[in-house]
């Protein structure tokens, strides 16, 4: 028998927030996280902005010995795991901790280990690579040191798929807990991939944009967008059986109700043209929930703010939804945060959870020119407080990846 899943913590570290409040408040004001790189010199990159998380200490969150074994990425999953679990009230002292997982995504995981070093092997030879350069590197490694720093010893998964990994990550930790397989999971994604690697790498792409006006470098579904951001950071939820968290009193801030997951099957890197993939993804999730497309009041896009992604996930959402694609409300974080790549699905889950506590929905900040292929309702001026009872998040990846998941508002969970 199917168990209902609710959500009862939440962590976050983005550009404009170290903790989900001060996130979330900077978000409603529309701030804009996104400034000149500071992770390296970029005077020979043609790509000069990123989303940095500013002045991070992970000492403020873990014992300085066991932050040096740990990349950025993996020190990020941990800091915002803290918060999430501190958030729920949740006692490990009184939890069985084999049914309390982790499902943590990463779609990179540590290139700033990867240069480091590929650096010593060019220049000192093999014999001085690190015996912990594979473990520091790998990207489940986010998921295995949460475990380890907080004792929990359940199922532990890293899905990754690129952009969409925290997103399947929570997704995956919903159907973990709906089958039994655990009680409690912290879900989510984090990521540092501001490193010249892989900005090179993206910059090849002519996937980032190159200007260097913050205000309209990541601007989704504007008819000037012209590729995305790079940021960082990590979005984790605790999530757990309703009859669990309401036996321990635990506070329920949401429920999720449905997701869905797909592949285009199309192109390594281009989504299907006709957003059939996302669409279907969408879909399955409105039929996993026991709900109808105009039940849905706000969905959290994708929305990379590259030419092609906000076009065919405007057609997708149409090819969902039909004519209701109209009257629901859309924003992109990524206008203020940048794309966080693996953590992006975590940190929208948040806001979707967020724009549902608070009955508002944040705007697509420097919103202001109407794309003609971008022709539903994206929210541009000042955020607007208005009904959000049921949200959807989206997130698509490279190799087609689609997956969507569906909350439902903490108040009307009984």
């Amino acid at each position: 028998m199917s168990r209902r899943v609710v959500i009862t913590g939440m962590g976050a570290l983005t550009s404009i927030g170290k903790s989900v409040e001060e996130f979330w408040n900077h978000a409603k004001e529309g701030k804009v996280g996104i400034a000149p790189i500071q992770a390296f010199d970029s005077t020979e990159f043609k790509v000069k902005l990123a989303a940095e998380i500013p002045d991070f200490d992970p000492n403020e969150y873990i014992e300085p010995k066991k932050a040096r074994r740990m990349e950025r990425f993996v020190q990020f999953a941990v800091a915002a795991s803290k918060e999430a679990l501190e958030n729920s009230g949740l006692d490990m002292e009184k939890e069985d901790p084999y049914m309390v997982g982790v499902s943590i995504g990463s779609g990179i995981g540590s290139m700033q280990c990867m240069e480091r070093e590929h650096t010593k092997l060019l220049q000192k030879g093999p014999n001085r690579v690190s015996p912990l350069m594979i473990p520091l590197l790998i990207s489940n490694m986010a998921a295995g040191n949460v475990a380890i720093e907080f004792g929990l010893k359940g199922k532990n998964i890293n899905v990754v798929t690129a952009c969409s990994s925290g997103t399947h990550c929570i997704g995956e930790a919903f159907r973990s807990i709906s089958y039994g397989e655990a009680d409690v999971m912290v879900a989510g994604g984090a990521e540092a991939c501001v490193t010249p690697f892989g900005m090179a790498g993206f910059a090849s792409m002519n996937a980032v944009n190159f200007t260097e006006d913050p205000s309209v470098a990541s601007i989704p579904f504007d008819k000037r967008r012209d590729g995305f951001v790079m940021g960082e950071g990590a979005g984790i939820l605790v999530m757990e059986d309703y009859e669990h968290a309401k036996k321990r009193g635990a506070k329920i801030i949401a429920e999720i109700i449905g997701y869905g997951a797909t592949c285009d099957a199309y192109h390594i890197t281009s989504p299907a043209e006709d957003g059939s993939g996302a669409a279907k993804a969408m879909e399955f999730a409105v039929k996993d929930a026991g709900i109808k497309p105009e039940d849905i009041d706000y969905i959290n896009a994708h929305g990379t703010s590259t030419p092609i992604n906000d076009a065919f996930e405007t057609k997708a959402i149409k090819r969902a939804f039909g004519e209701q694609a109209y009257n629901v409300k859309i924003s992109s974080t990524k206008s203020m945060i940048g794309h966080l790549l693996g953590a992006a699905g975590g940190v929208e889950a948040i806001v979707c959870i967020k724009s549902m506590q608070d009955q508002f929905i944040h705007t697509n900040a420097g919103f202001e020119e109407t794309d003609p292929e971008c022709d539903l309702d994206c929210i541009r001026g000042e955020g607007q407080s208005t009904k959000v009872n049921i949200s959807m998040s989206n997130s698509l990846g490279f190799g087609g990846h689609n997956a969507s998941i569906i909350f439902k508002n903490g108040e009307s969970v009984c």
